[in-house]
């Protein structure tokens, strides 16, 4: 057994290590050793035990010498009191990154997480779906949280899944979430509004799906002038619609025209959506202009972004809207036919 005590400081033994060994036998193959030890600034007091079996006076050495366990060290450090800081987060390794993992849907696992009772976990989202049952042994879920391993998720870091698309940022594990929700680089969806399309990707890839596989008129400049033509305007569908897009100022725009019912009266809307974020599209603004015998309509605004998706900007109305009777009174003729002009502008604010 060992005790160290602190000593005065002003004590001048500074660089003087001295040792006063005291060696008892109480038999004959048992001995006691105690020992003091003046150091720098500590006196050590150590008492050791050992059987003592000497095979003759050319061998002193103990045949069975202390083990560790017997001995106990109590150690008390003059002028030790440096507190331990926590310790950071850490990036999460791939054994972690598979635990967090829901074995249902395969997404990471947020609190609450599940467990059964021989320890499989579930995220809360898949538990209706297995009918409260363990996907993984078939035992009865019941209503037990891994609050360890939830736990271990709060001290993780982990890279945006949208990496791939440019975004270096490492945030904590219960942050990821809403960043990934608001990431720049997160990848747009098609803004095709002729069908649901699936498709996601960068800019310049909806760029070439939107031509290559929609087969969108595409056309360089910041002014444009469409007509169309609808060979029954009385027949008002939401599925009547044309895209259009344009390249400009280094970015692309797409213009939509459309017919649908607002209030169970047919209408024509057109407006602009910016192929981009909607912090970059608030520095363009743009107009539409709709007219004939002699009377116009003009609209101007600010283009949405593609974040927004097409049906959310037409159900708010953000655009040039035509009654049914307007735009056959544009249209001119016998009123059997739609042929309504639609010209404007884009420009860039200052």
């Amino acid at each position: 057994m060992q005790c160290t005590y602190p000593i005065h400081k002003n004590f001048m033994w500074i660089n003087m290590h001295i040792s006063i060994i005291f060696l008892l036998i109480p038999g004959p193959n048992f001995s006691l050793a105690l020992s003091f030890s003046f150091k720098q600034d500590y006196i050590s007091i150590r008492l050791s035990m050992a059987s003592a079996i000497y095979l003759d006076d050319s061998h002193s050495e103990v045949i069975d010498p202390p083990n560790n366990e017997e001995m106990l060290d109590v150690t008390e450090l003059v002028g030790d009191h440096t507190p331990h800081s926590p310790k950071p987060n850490v990036m999460v390794s791939g054994n972690v990154r598979e635990l967090l993992e829901c074995p249902v849907c395969l997404n990471a696992m947020y609190p609450p997480i599940h467990q059964c009772s021989n320890g499989h976990t579930l995220c809360s989202g898949c538990k209706p779906r297995v009918h409260n049952r363990c996907p993984t042994c078939r035992h009865e879920l019941g209503n037990i949280r891994c609050l360890a391993l939830e736990k271990v998720a709060a001290s993780l870091e982990l890279p945006c899944k949208y990496q791939n698309f440019g975004c270096l940022g490492i945030y904590p594990y219960y942050c990821k979430l809403k960043h990934e929700s608001q990431c720049q680089y997160r990848p747009y969806t098609c803004p095709y509004a002729g069908s649901e399309c699936t498709v996601a990707g960068d800019i310049q890839y909806l760029v070439s799906h939107l031509k290559d596989e929609h087969k969108v008129d595409m056309h360089s400049g910041s002014t444009f002038n469409h007509r169309y033509v609808k060979s029954n305007p009385h027949e008002v569908e939401n599925a009547t619609w044309m895209l259009t897009v344009f390249s400009c100022f280094g970015q692309y725009f797409c213009l939509h025209f459309e017919a649908f019912q607002l209030s169970m009266a047919p209408v024509y809307i057109a407006f602009l959506r910016f192929m981009g974020d909607d912090a970059e599209a608030k520095n363009f603004s743009y107009s539409l202009e709709v007219g004939g015998n002699g009377r116009k309509m003009t609209w101007q605004g600010v283009p949405r972004s593609i974040r927004d998706s097409h049906r959310k900007v037409r159900d708010s109305y953000d655009g040039l809207i035509i009654q049914r009777n307007m735009a056959l009174f544009f249209s001119g003729g016998d009123r059997k036919e739609l042929k309504l002009r639609v010209t404007g502008r884009i420009w860039k604010e200052q």
